[in-house]
C-alpha cells in the first residue's frame, strides 16, 4: 500500500474545482468540511485544501494548516471505501481561526472519512463488511 500523494492525485482544474462546488455534497466535522463530487470515468481520487483568507491574514499560516492537511490526508487516504471504479474529487476547508496541530486534524479528519464511507457505499455492501 503506497502513502503517497503525487501530482496524478491533486485536483487542480478550475472547471473540475467550479463543478464541485456548484453540485457536489459536503460533510462538516468541527471546522473541517469535506465538498466531494463523484466522477465519471476518472482514473483515481483526486483532491484539493483550502484555508481561507479570512481565517489566517498570514500566506504562512494558511500554507502550514493546508501542509497537516495534505499529510493527515496522505496517511488516511486508504481508509475511502468506494465501490469499484467509483472515483471522487475532494475538497478539504479548514474553517476556523485557531491554528490547528496535527492530532486535531486527524482527530477531525476521521469521521469525516467514515462517514464518506458509510454515505458512498450501498447498504447491502456496507452490511457484508
Amino acid at each position: 500500500m503506497k502513502f503517497t500523494l503525487g501530482k496524478d492525485k491533486k485536483l487542480k482544474s478550475k472547471k473540475a474545482i467550479e463543478q464541485l462546488f456548484v453540485s457536489g455534497l459536503s460533510i462538516r466535522k468541527g471546522a473541517l468540511r469535506l465538498k466531494y463530487l463523484s466522477v465519471p470515468g476518472g482514473e483515481d481520487h483526486k483532491v484539493a485544501f483550502s484555508v481561507p483568507k479570512r481565517f489566517f491574514k498570514l500566506a504562512v499560516d494558511r500554507n502550514r494548516v493546508k501542509r497537516l492537511m495534505r499529510e493527515v490526508y496522505r496517511l488516511h487516504q486508504h481508509e475511502i471505501k468506494t465501490p469499484e471504479n467509483q472515483f471522487y474529487n475532494f475538497m478539504w476547508i479548514y474553517q476556523s481561526n485557531k491554528l490547528p496541530d496535527y492530532e486535531h486534524l486527524e482527530r477531525l479528519m476521521k469521521p469525516v472519512l467514515h462517514q464518506l464511507a458509510k454515505s458512498t457505499i450501498p447498504e447491502e455492501v456496507n452490511k457484508s463488511s
